[in-house]
């Protein structure tokens, strides 16, 4: 492990691209590793123990590579399989999107009312509300499960003005908006493209991105490990399980930018 070691990156599918976007844009130097596990997305239906061997079969590829840290960008897989991960990978320094996310959210809210939407794995593990509590045990979370977000968000309907999104997102966030939080974590790699829209229907809202809260938080830790890649220019490298060709459209609503013939398919036990 030294500097120029790459960050290893994960995620279901390629939602994880959201965090990956963040890390670019406050670390463009890093060098990454992305994998996105497209023959078995979405993670956030499966069962602990599908989830557990997936997660583990992910980090097993990444660790292939000379790494520093790895993330997983995905809050499923944060959720159900983050100490897995770190029990079978001891000398790995692992980074979610649950812990840095919740920290900021206890930090920020301001009535100590705070929701959190993201998949229904996500909700029944109840990482949000014991990440939060963690932080402060008077805050009151109210979690929901949104499964018409992801798909819609793959479909391009994430614009403010699109009345499906918008019908959709009220549906689910009225009822949070109802109980009084004035806090929102977008449990969800896929969600902070819903984010012009959450906003302008709910101007008032504080909404957190786990995908830039986990970005904030490995800035500071290789910051403070004195880690930070000094080299000029940087390696990314991406890989997908399944559909590498299929992927490129999806690639460039998630980094805003064309990543075409940039993914590889690979196999994973």
């Amino acid at each position: 492990m030294s500097n120029n070691s790459a960050i290893g990156v994960f995620d279901s599918g390629i939602g994880g691209l959201t965090v990956v976007k963040s890390i670019v844009e406050s670390m463009p130097q890093e060098n990454i590793i992305y994998f996105g596990d497209t023959a078995h997305v979405p993670y956030g239906t499966r069962s602990k123990r599908q989830i557990l061997h997936y997660v583990l079969s992910d980090v097993k590829f990444l660790n292939t590579f000379d790494l520093k840290a790895v993330v997983i960008a995905c809050n499923t897989a944060d959720s159900v399989a983050r100490q897995a991960v770190e029990d079978a990978y001891p000398d790995l320094p692992v980074f979610g999107v649950v812990d840095p996310a919740s920290r900021l959210a206890a930090a920020q809210t301001r009535n100590k009312k705070i929701g959190v939407i993201a998949t229904k794995a996500t909700v029944e593990s109840g990482a949000y509300e014991k990440a939060i509590a963690a932080y402060d045990s008077e805050v009151d979370v109210l979690s929901a499960a949104c499964p018409l977000l992801v798909p819609l968000v793959e479909n391009g309907r994430f614009q403010v003005g699109d009345i499906v999104i918008e019908t959709v997102v009220r549906e689910y966030l009225d009822p949070l908006l109802a109980e009084g939080i004035d806090t929102l974590v977008l449990g969800c790699t896929h969600y902070p493209l819903l984010q012009d829209v959450i906003t302008h229907l709910y101007p008032d809202l504080n909404v957190i991105s786990s995908s830039d809260a986990a970005a904030a938080k490995l800035l500071g830790t290789l910051i403070r490990e004195g880690l930070c890649n000094e080299e000029p220019g940087s390696d990314r490298k991406y890989f997908v399980s399944d559909d590498a060709e299929g992927v490129d459209k999806l690639a460039r609503v998630f980094m805003r930018e064309d990543l075409g013939g940039t993914f590889r398919q690979v196999d994973v036990e």
